[in-house]
């Protein structure tokens, strides 16, 4: 179905798709856009390496910025950036080299030496990794650290508001922490001349204008000195506020862990002269269990972890669906996404304005591309196995379960059953192995066949002895269902018939539909489970 660009933007103006939705609230705000273009924003603490948190909110904010184009016309821009002046607190985990990190706790990341020595300091390798990160995944940004506006000056305006307006940030922030925390508490932290470590000293502004302050060193020296140029960095909250007036911050959003963080800079902000920006509060990723995901618990799910047994686009649209609710992250949410994904991507050729904005895949396959009109590159592309028939077929192949093995299975379903004419498909074949390997293996357990079920699987059997090699999978599907319909066999329901047929043939609660795995697997093969089943009974 072909759309015009005026039927989009027609659709677009109603549409219900969250990221719509933020880019209805940006517009009402910025109808115009602005000179420069619309700046939406993304933050990275370099303490540690990127992952998946970082990967879900650039896309977030990636679907939100593309929505807005479309709704409006008007340019954008995406601002990376890393908090590389925030002073090193605890040393990773996850590093060579720890003492160096130890011996320079408290520095600001980018002044401390690269303990895995490749860059010139640790914020630069872990700003490289961020930078690798983002690219690999196409994203459209530009890179801007926290080091290099302190640095190079283009934060001293900012900084001389926040002297100028000392007393009125105080006011804000001191309410909102402990008694001992106020003791100490400053929102301009000033860099120790003596050891350079980022300093939570109380300060007192000795000219705003200027940008001069004073206070007490480590060592107990009063000190008066410049707070621009690098010399002193801002408090998390009113670092957050002076970047958003800055830079000139119109969209950014952020977990619900920071939703004081929010209220606290929002406030700041309009002290300084600006607003908070428009933005999306997210909810954060749970584990199995349901228990908050911490790095230090280990309960999450890497990003290198997904793309071992899922696609790169499965994460995509895993991290899509409903922003405010929290989302399970676990291995077993993967192969349902990686289906889902390639469901709604063949769909979209047949959807309207409205359906196809609210198709996730729609807007996934937009994300990292300007593109004028309705269409997306890649739209209706079909998969020509799910990934969770594919799961199916390396369990029952087992021990025996290869690349060569399940390719030469395919060509029972695929036509040009060659792993170059079909690299998405060959891509899923080694997660599915991946995957089999180590989540499903040592959970299957073939039961044997009792009750009806026996002279159900020997009709089943029969019929299939009767079927020509090259019966469609709908047709196997029909014989299937036909049998379980039989009342001698004494199945409730047809759930009751695939439900024995998952658990005494694949050995699984659940699994495909049978029609589809018996073409995919072969007749004669299948039968062979069918004899390796009632040799049970």
């Amino acid at each position: 179905m072909t759309i015009t660009q005026d039927a989009l933007i027609a659709a677009a103006q109603t549409s219900k798709a969250w990221p719509f939705q933020e880019a209805q609230r940006l517009a009402k705000r910025l109808p115009d856009g602005k000179p420069g273009g619309v700046l939406f924003e993304t933050g990275y603490g370099p303490s540690g390496l990127p992952h998946i948190g970082t990967f879900q909110e650039v896309l977030r904010t990636t679907l939100v910025r593309r929505a807005y184009e479309t709704l409006t016309g008007q340019p954008t821009r995406l601002v990376a950036f890393s908090d590389d002046m925030d002073g090193l607190r605890k040393v990773p985990d996850n590093v060579p080299n720890k003492a160096l990190l130890d011996a320079n706790l408290g520095k600001p990341l980018s002044r401390i030496p690269d303990p895995f020595e490749r860059f010139e300091s640790f914020a630069a390798h872990n700003n490289a990794m961020l930078r690798d990160f983002l690219d690999r995944f196409g994203f459209e940004y530009e890179f801007v650290s926290s080091s290099a506006c302190y640095n190079g000056g283009k934060f001293d305006d900012a900084l001389r508001g926040v002297l100028a307006n000392f007393q009125a940030i105080l006011d804000i922030m001191l309410p909102t922490l402990g008694e001992e925390r106020r003791k100490t508490y400053s929102p301009v932290m000033p860099i120790s001349p003596t050891t350079g470590a980022v300093l939570q000293v109380p300060i007192v502004v000795v000219d705003a204008a200027a940008g001069i302050i004073r206070f007490t060193d480590e060592d107990g020296s009063v000190v008066e000195q410049s707070a621009l140029g690098g010399m002193a960095k801002c408090q998390w909250k009113v670092d957050w506020a002076m970047r958003w007036v800055a830079l000139g911050v119109d969209y950014e959003m952020y977990g619900k862990d920071l939703t004081d963080s929010g209220i606290q800079s929002g406030k700041i902000a309009r002290v300084l002269g600006g607003n908070k920006p428009e933005g999306l509060i997210y909810e954060l990723f749970l584990d199995a269990k349901g228990e908050k995901i911490s790095k230090s618990k280990g309960n999450g799910l890497s990003i290198e972890e997904w793309l071992q047994y899922g696609s790169p686009e499965s994460l995509g649209l895993y991290i899509f669906a409903n922003p405010k609710s929290a989302k399970q992250l676990h291995a077993g949410v993967i192969p349902k996404a990686v289906d889902d994904y390639w469901q709604f991507r063949s769909g979209i050729p047949a959807q309207d304005a409205d359906k196809r904005l609210g198709n996730p895949v729609w807007h996934l396959l937009r994300a990292n591309e300007r593109r004028e009109g309705a269409e997306a590159p890649g739209a209706g592309e079909a998969l020509a196995v799910p990934f969770s028939l594919l799961l199916n077929l390396v369990g029952v192949l087992g021990a025996g379960a290869t690349r060569e093995a399940v390719w030469s299975y395919l060509g029972n379903y695929v036509e040009d059953a060659d792993p170059a004419e079909h690299p998405a498909l060959d891509a899923l074949v080694d997660r599915a192995l991946a995957y089999n390997r180590d989540f499903v293996a040592s959970t299957l357990e073939k039961r044997a066949p009792a009750g009806g079920e026996v002279a159900a699987l020997k009709a089943l059997d029969a019929a299939l002895e009767m079927a020509d090699p090259a019966t469609s999978a709908e047709d196997l599907q029909t014989i299937v269902y036909e049998i379980g319909k039989i009342e001698e066999f004494g199945f409730e329901s047809l759930r009751d018939w695939f439900k024995a047929l998952y658990e005494t043939l694949l050995g699984s609660e659940q699994g495909p539909r049978m029609g589809s795995f018996i073409a995919l697997y072969g007749i004669a093969p299948t039968r062979a489970l069918i004899a390796e089943a009632l040799a049970k009974a």
